[in-house]
């Protein structure tokens, strides 16, 4: 997409093949083209064929996609740049882009690759690193599968929730705004291109060659894919995507006021649900198995179409408790639940009646006698310093939890 390339490190990468002296005759900027199309060429000779345009490409294979359409329209660089296309790269078919105009504006980047070509106050630049020697420190990273999702994939389906249920909010990039690359870290979510960012590994800090701070990250995103680079790179790719965002650190919130606002509520009711599901995973553990939630109304009339609904397992439910409370963020208590018995959720798939897969995440492998001491320390305001531990059945300290505990 567009936002993948910097106008910027365009201009110096074309300025890379500045070269002030004459050769054989030709002009600065002849032997500055001559250079450029022979990048070309060395790409065509390592992959057996022209670089092609495509989101899913390298970006200097775009680069140079771009760059050999511009050499192709330019009749003039025909006459001196045809002794060289051992290849035929000049004459041949147009390349078919895969990706639309809107995705990479290629107007706009040809205009870019002409002023480079034409006005040497910009090509003509002192010190600069050759194409190589951007690419191994840059290390322009590109999107890949990620091996290990499965380890990440609850995070994203938790900041889904946590989004839904207002425990995180987003906020805006926008430049100049305070933000800095520094405030990345370890651990963050970002929307970035339609996809949930999450920071997974920040590496060792370095000063870069305009003298400030950077680091290598590796950034997951929620559609499955990875990918490894400097975090002003994340920083500038934010401040590009419109839709660019930052996702907050959660906040329980008060769960019980003094005074009310829009999302409290007079009173909620926690409810404790057994399923009725002959599914074999739910028959073998009927007894200790519970769907958990809060609702601000009617339990029976909430429950009242369950054999239809994927929520319920597709199956009818027998209310084991409920426990009534008074002047809480109804929402915001759910979401705590849920997140004290996180250790305990059920992973369970379940197919809606028109056959497509859903996984439900209110169910939990906690006996009942642990939900009563759960919401006795809710009433008491000591919840948030407890989780519960499957192998000691039994909620414990976090710090315990943590394995400060013989």
């Amino acid at each position: 997409m567009a936002n993948d390339l910097d106008l910027d490190e365009l201009a110096n990468d074309l300025a890379d093949f500045a070269q002030p002296e004459k050769k054989g005759g030709r002009t600065p900027r002849e032997e500055r083209i001559i250079a450029g199309f022979e990048e070309i060429q060395r790409f065509a000779d390592e992959h057996g064929r022209a670089p092609q345009h495509g989101e899913e490409r390298d970006i200097f294979e775009r680069l140079y996609a771009v760059r050999l359409d511009r050499l192709r329209s330019l009749e003039e660089c025909h006459s001196f740049l045809m002794p060289f296309d051992r290849q035929g790269l000049l004459s041949g078919a147009e390349i078919t882009a895969s990706a639309s105009t809107d995705e990479i504006d290629i107007g706009a980047l040809m205009a870019d690759l002409e002023d480079a070509i034409g006005d040497p106050e910009i090509t003509e630049l002192r010190h600069v690193r050759s194409a190589e020697e951007k690419r191994a420190a840059e290390e322009i990273a590109n999107r890949e599968p990620c091996p290990d999702f499965d380890r990440f994939k609850p995070l994203f389906e938790q900041v889904r929730i946590d989004l839904d249920s207002d425990v995180r909010t987003t906020r805006q990039f926008v430049k100049d705004a305070g933000f800095l690359k520094a405030d990345i870290i370890e651990g963050q979510f970002f929307i970035l291109g339609g996809q949930v960012a999450y920071v997974a590994e920040v590496g060792e800090t370095f000063r870069a060659p305009n003298g400030e701070t950077d680091a290598r990250l590796r950034v997951v995103y929620s559609n499955g894919t990875e990918s490894n680079l400097l975090r002003r790179s994340l920083q500038r790719a934010l401040y590009k995507d419109e839709a660019g965002r930052r996702i907050t650190e959660p906040s329980a919130g008060p769960l019980f006021a003094g005074e009310s606002d829009d999302e409290d509520i007079a009173s909620g009711t926690i409810y404790v649900l057994r399923s009725k599901s002959d599914h074999p995973l739910v028959s073998a553990n009927r007894d200790v198995l519970h769907k958990i939630g809060v609702t601000g109304g009617d339990i029976t009339r909430r429950l009242a179409n369950a054999r239809l609904d994927p929520t319920f397992l597709m199956a009818e439910v027998e209310v084991v408790a409920t426990y009534t409370l008074y002047n809480i963020n109804r929402v915001k208590l759910e979401n705590l639940i849920h997140r004290v018995f996180a250790p305990a959720q059920l992973d369970i798939e379940i197919k809606d009646r028109f056959g497509n897969p859903i996984v439900p995440r209110e169910w939990f492998l906690v006996p009942r006698f642990v939900v009563d001491d759960a919401v006795e320390r809710i009433k008491d305001g000591t919840i948030t310093d407890y989780i519960y531990d499957p192998a000691a059945a039994r909620l414990v300290q976090q710090k315990e939890k943590s394995g400060k505990h013989p």
